[in-house]
């Protein structure tokens, strides 16, 4: 027989005192949210039966999910940071915010600061030439009716041909494969970089195990992230996920998106690698941003989420 007590006064009392609804002090918004977090626990444990030793089984888990810094990778891949990009898509439609380059998550492995060059950067420190393809990325970021946006900043960064990002993957160097370019008169960006390799999870580490017991894998596509950014207009995070990889829609973070595909042209004739300044096979990517205009300077920043800075 299933006992039920979360529901009774006493207990719901007990909650109340338990996120401080007892004393004037602290903050009312985290008591709010805390006190719905111990309500919605109790009925969870009572309705599903959970054993004490699955309840301190998922304490210990959680222990080890934080000493590893994979809480936000977990919440990727449960689909909880896209469900924030559903919701805040729901809630443009609401009030008729509408059009241009679609959202999608950001991930956990920004690093703030990246140098900043105007019109064109080269992304890659040349540690991986003549194993990885030299890769060639251009665009325009627009507005809604087409007009270029100079000036815009495009701050960018992606994994290296083993999947790893610099600052995480102490083997790179600095701000490897991490860029901030500011568009051109035309608002044009251009970026000489690497083909990335997509990732997957730590297969020993706390998300896979979680993934496992779904049945589920880690594995993301080739993707390159974007922040866009300029004067009068919405903040926008999205990211370029790249055709032909074979996890393009079985992203287990779920950022693929329609309209965030980077068709990629791989190439290989010598004359054009000249051109390039390379030698052999390279790719090129070409994809434009399109932002909405923003209607207070809030709508202009990215959002305030705790991020890596590297001094």
């Amino acid at each position: 027989m299933t006992v039920r007590i979360s529901h009774q006064p006493e207990i719901q009392l007990f909650f109340e005192q338990a996120a401080g609804y007892d004393n004037d002090q602290g903050s009312p918004r985290v008591k709010q949210i805390l006190l719905r977090v111990l309500q919605d626990t109790a009925k969870l444990i009572e309705d599903l039966e959970v054993t004490d030793d699955e309840f301190w089984s998922t304490i210990d888990y959680l222990n080890r999910l934080g000493s590893r810094s994979e809480a936000a990778l977990l919440i990727a891949g449960l689909g909880v940071e896209h469900f924030l990009d559903m919701l805040n898509d729901a809630k443009d439609a609401e009030v008729g915010l509408v059009g241009g380059t679609p959202r999608t998550i950001e991930g956990p492995l920004y690093v703030a600061g990246a140098p900043l060059s105007h019109g064109e950067a080269r992304m890659d420190d040349g540690s991986e030439e003549g194993v990885a393809t030299p890769f060639f990325i251009q665009g325009q970021v627009l507005d809604l009716d087409g007009k270029p946006i100079a000036g815009a900043t495009v701050d960018l960064w992606q994994a290296d041909s083993k999947g790893n990002y610099s600052y995480f993957d102490k083997s790179q160097s600095d701000y490897n494969l991490r860029r901030r370019i500011v568009t051109d008169a035309d608002g044009r960006y251009r970026a000489r970089s690497i083909v990335p390799s997509g990732y997957g999870c730590d297969p020993q580490g706390p998300t896979q195990e979680c993934l496992n017991l779904l049945g589920r894998h880690g594995q993301r596509p080739a993707h390159i992230h974007y922040f866009i950014s300029a004067p009068g207009y919405r903040h926008l995070t999205t990211q370029i996920n790249l055709s032909g990889d074979k996890y393009l829609w079985d992203d287990f973070a779920y950022a693929t998106r329609d309209g965030l595909i980077g068709d990629v042209s791989f190439i290989e004739d010598p004359a054009l690698a000249a051109a390039r300044g390379v030698a052999g096979r390279f790719a090129e990517l070409s994809f434009n941003f399109q932002l909405q205009k923003a209607d207070d300077t809030t709508d202009e920043k990215r959002s305030l989420r705790p991020r890596a800075l590297q001094e």
